[in-house]
């Protein structure tokens, strides 16, 4: 409903304006409208096919770690954490297991595989919710991190910016997988954020063995990754990190490989599996892809974006900030609406300033490490039919909001040259 508010919304905006620059002697703006259209069109479709490639080797990679039982042990290692943040699920229930796979696979990318799980852990929930029209405790905490969950790998930003790439002229040198860390610091930042809002709420107790080693030892980790990076020219930042990333996706992929050839399964049939399925995911996005570009394609033509963002520097400058960010601002606004219109924005912001600009970089930044809250509340919530979501979308929102700022911070830390 919202997507289609904005859907219709850029597109009438747009022709408005055209009507307006028509009537004052702009007699070629149909023909630029029409132009940009047809472009954004051919576009959408090229990089959906370039996006073919990339998903079915990794969703193919992630059904080999599925059946080599990966993911399981991720979920046992991460379940000391979980029992203390929904103290009220009975210790042994369901829906603890499947709250963890939901996390565990969100961690790791899969996006086709979490979401039934977080649907499963949703049902589960509501078998021991008291009042069943109400979210209780544990579905907010749930939901909420949900949609703030820390990314270990953005699969789908990585594809992308490897096919803009591609169709930019960028075919040595450069390397997709330069924002991983940048994303997962601003992934964790939301994800605290979410977890100390919901957990003040609820007055759950944060001081707690797992809880402390969990985001104390996380916050180490990109504390000394991030004193490592310290003083490096941009340049030099962006290759660096870039190997930290190359060398994680690297790592995970070997072992994923070689635990399904120690547990014997089949791994070569394994990954052809998951393979298909990247495909039809790379598919399906083609229409959504085209259908948010076209209205973009209207309202960037027409002008409005240029007044829009005009309108947000002024008051950034007003400020007496920076105002390189602003271009890629409206994708984190996007966000908590829509992923396929956020989506659209970010290509958007890579195409008009390049994949490798601090527009381009930084949009892909809070593209991976900010989630449609709206969206996922929605389904979420009306898979059980909960009426009274309580205080669960302005806590959302709440981690939405500091995890763009963190996001736009992490960018001019690691790509802005002042």
């Amino acid at each position: 409903m919202v997507l289609n508010v904005v859907w219709v919304g850029f597109i009438l905006i747009g022709f408005v304006v055209a009507l307006v620059r028509l009537a004052q002697g702009d007699l070629a703006i149909f023909t630029r409208v029409l132009t940009a259209l047809f472009d954004t069109a051919r576009t959408g479709f090229d990089i959906s096919l370039g996006l073919v490639g990339i998903m079915s080797l990794w969703l193919g990679i992630m059904r080999v770690g599925e059946q080599a039982g990966m993911i399981r042990l991720f979920a046992r290692v991460m379940a000391p954490l979980f029992t203390r943040l929904f103290p009220d699920i009975p210790r042994g229930h369901a829906a603890g297991g499947s709250i963890v796979m939901n996390f565990s696979a969100n961690m790791l990318g899969l996006d086709n595989a979490a979401t039934p799980l977080g649907l499963k852990a949703m049902r589960e929930l509501q078998e021991i919710n008291p009042t069943k029209e109400i979210a209780s405790n544990p579905m907010i905490m749930f939901l909420v991190l949900n949609t703030a969950g820390i990314t270990l790998i953005p699969t789908s930003v990585i594809a992308m910016r490897q096919s803009i790439a591609i169709e930019q002229g960028l075919t040595s040198g450069f390397n997709a997988a330069d924002i991983f860390l940048p994303t997962l610091i601003g992934t964790f930042i939301s994800f605290t954020a979410g977890l100390v809002a919901v957990a003040w709420a609820q007055r759950i107790r944060l001081l707690q063995w797992p809880i402390v080693a969990f985001l104390g030892g996380f916050s180490l980790l990109l504390a000394l990754l991030a004193l490592a990076l310290r003083g490096l020219p941009p340049k030099e930042m962006a290759d660096m990190v870039g190997l930290v990333g190359s060398a994680v996706i690297l790592g995970i992929i070997v072992l994923f490989v070689a635990a399904g050839a120690l547990q014997r399964i089949n791994v070569y049939d394994a990954f052809v599996d998951g393979a298909k399925e990247g495909f039809q995911v790379a598919v399906t996005i083609i229409p959504y892809l085209i259908a948010i570009l076209a209205a973009i394609a209207v309202f960037r033509s027409t002008g409005c974006m240029d007044v829009v963002m005009a309108g947000i520097a002024a008051a950034v400058a007003a400020l007496g900030l920076n105002t390189d960010f602003v271009p890629a601002l409206p994708v984190g606004l996007m966000k908590t609406l829509s992923g396929s219109g956020a989506r659209g924005l970010m290509i958007d912001v890579m195409k008009t300033y390049g994949v490798e600009s601090f527009q381009g970089r930084l949009a892909a930044i809070i593209q991976g490490s900010t989630e449609t809250t709206f969206y996922v509340l929605a389904v979420y919530f009306g898979s059980v039919n909960i009426k009274n979501t309580r205080y669960a979308l302005s806590c959302g929102l709440f981690a939405d909001l500091v995890g763009l700022v963190g996001a736009i911070l992490v960018g001019y830390a690691f790509y802005h040259a002042s």
